[in-house]
């Protein structure tokens, strides 16, 4: 642990230059008094480092000393590809193994492309996480992450309804969805997916199982994210919609349902409007969906989605009358 902050410590001088104590001691969360401890515990290693006294001072390498330890051990590497969501790696255990291999990184590039990188991780900020989204507790996180890493077996307690079921599953993958994890695993010789918020309980049991050498984690959830968002897809309706109003479907309806909407729609007729088929959860979804259209909309079939938006503008039209 101790060497592991030394190293810290060193490419930190390395990289930035003179710093105070304090700067120092909240980058590697621990005491000034621990800082000075560790400044002397490198000097004494031969390491050229020296403190500057007064306002201006602080710590610092000698000039022109830099030291030959950037490259980067397995963990590291795997957390410079997730560089680009640092709440990601934290959730993962890999926080402080990131922020060492970027360090690494940044103490191997020459000084012009180090300030270019610096001025990148200051001006570029990835927040991924969708608005009013609360993210997920998920306390098995790390049991899971621990299980995925070895290729073990995993029992877990998942929450479905009002009940938990067993599964015992191989973890493949996990996916950050806006904000969200999900578990990608073999169970009962299919692949699934689990929230991972949603398992209770999680066990690793020691044992290992065979990951599939072909299988493609982005491919797969790119396959499984479609599928699910079209399953959903469950009732539809034909529609006239006016043709320069079609994108506005986009606020109320699935990216899935938009795309086949705007697939369907025929040619513009003479009042410039067109007939689509557009696809919801339910109708009710659908209703609300193409309220924000307006008057710029209009449901052809089914006669019951057309009586549940009659209805809406009639009370929508006595209330604003009153």
């Amino acid at each position: 642990m101790r060497a592991s902050r030394l190293l810290r410590l060193l490419l930190l001088l390395q990289t930035r230059g003179r710093c105070t104590a304090s700067q120092l001691a909240a980058e590697l969360e621990v005491s000034v008094r621990t800082v000075y401890r560790d400044v002397d515990a490198l000097s004494a290693a031969g390491v050229p480092v020296y403190t500057e006294p007064g306002r201006a001072g602080g710590i610092r390498l000698l000039d022109g000393y830099r030291t030959r330890i950037t490259g980067l051990n397995p963990d590291e590497a795997d957390a410079v590809l997730l560089a680009g969501q640092p709440g990601a790696a934290a959730d993962l255990g890999l926080g402080t193994v990131l922020a060492t291999a970027q360090l690494k990184v940044l103490a191997a590039l020459p000084p012009e492309l180090r300030g270019r990188a610096t001025r990148i991780a200051e001006r570029v900020h990835v927040d991924a996480a969708g608005w009013f989204h609360r993210p997920d507790r998920t306390p098995a996180l790390a049991v899971v992450t621990e299980a995925l890493w070895a290729d073990r077996l995993l029992e877990i307690g998942y929450e479905r309804g009002d009940a938990v079921v067993r599964r015992r599953v191989g973890p493949l993958g996990l996916v950050l969805k806006a904000g969200t994890w999900y578990l990608v695993a073999l169970a009962g010789g299919s692949v699934r997916s689990y929230r991972v918020g949603r398992i209770a309980e999680a066990h690793d049991t020691g044992e290992t199982f065979t990951r599939p050498g072909d299988f493609d984690l982005a491919a797969h959830w790119e396959r499984a994210a479609d599928e699910f968002a079209r399953a959903m897809l469950r009732v539809t309706a034909r529609c006239r919609i006016d043709a320069g109003r079609l994108s506005l479907l986009r606020l109320g309806f699935e990216p899935a349902a938009v795309a086949d909407a705007v697939a369907s729609a025929g040619e513009p007729d003479a009042e410039g409007w067109v007939r689509v088929t557009v696809a919801a959860e339910s109708y009710e979804v659908m209703a609300h969906g193409l309220l924000p259209l307006g008057a710029h909309a209009e449901v052809l079939e089914p006669a019951e989605l057309r009586a549940v938006m009659a209805e809406t503008a009639v009370a929508m039209a006595r209330r604003y009358a009153e």
